[in-house]
């Protein structure tokens, strides 16, 4: 599983996208999005550098997270 803190995403709207830009390179993903923390977690086949390049070509840069934000 990779976390990603996502700054922009701050509505429901943006959760969707940010859920079709993983599942563009892996339909299979799985996308937790918390809105409050703009974290998402991603279960998915696909390699972190991967995940942040589709997010960032989506419009949403991230930054990968040891953690989850509290």
């Amino acid at each position: 599983m990779h976390i990603f803190h996502v700054p922009g995403m701050n509505c429901s709207g943006c959760q969707r996208a940010v859920t079709r830009a993983v599942q563009a390179i892996d339909p299979q993903a799985q996308v937790e999005a918390d809105l409050e923390a703009r974290t998402i977690k991603v279960t998915s086949r696909q390699s972190e550098a991967s995940l942040l390049n589709a997010l960032s070509n989506g419009g949403y840069p991230a930054q990968p997270l040891a953690h989850p934000v509290a």
